[in-house]
């Protein structure tokens, strides 16, 4: 039976467990969403949602239990400051979790950990990455030819030079 037994193990030891959930919930509160496995997903989702409900409390009480929590103090400026106000007038269901694909090893099952109205933050991230890309193959572009060009310059001075030398 399964009476009074209540969170997930995960095969971990209790400090193991304990320290892996509060990464996973710093960096779900960072980066608002993340990629984990089912189980670890539904293991950590209590204990964001109770981060975010400190957060929209809003005291010093509050901010300490969540700076006693989350590993970094970035991680508890930015729940109280951007991702506690987002919800404030919803009373719960913070997360979502989106399952997607297998892990290719073992077969896990693999899913998206998030927060709710991140896809604007997350849009904005890949919109981003993709001009910092744009620019990097700009610049790729440009330095191959260039290099392109000094190999036809080298090329061409050498072969005077070389074609002189077959004269004599």
């Amino acid at each position: 039976m399964r009476h009074k037994v209540a969170g997930y193990k995960l095969g971990r030891t209790t400090s193991h467990r304990r320290a892996m959930l509060r990464n996973m919930v710093t960096s779900i509160i960072m980066e608002e969403r993340i990629e984990t496995t089912v189980i670890k997903a539904k293991a950590v989702r209590p204990q964001v949602e109770k981060m975010i409900t400190l957060g929209k409390k809003g005291d010093l009480a509050a901010r300490r239990q969540a700076a006693s929590y989350l590993m970094t103090g970035e991680a508890v400026t930015k729940l109280f400051d951007t991702v506690a106000p987002r919800f404030g007038d919803r009373k719960g269901g913070y997360l979502r979790i989106v399952r997607t694909a297998w892990r290719k090893g073992d077969g896990a099952e693999k899913a998206f950990i998030e927060l709710l109205g991140s896809e604007q933050v997350l849009d904005e991230k890949r919109q981003k990455r993709a001009e910092i890309r744009a620019k990097r193959a700009e610049e790729n572009r440009k330095a191959m030819e260039a290099a392109d060009q000094q190999a036809q310059a080298e090329a061409a001075s050498a072969e005077p030079a070389e074609g002189g030398e077959k004269k004599e």
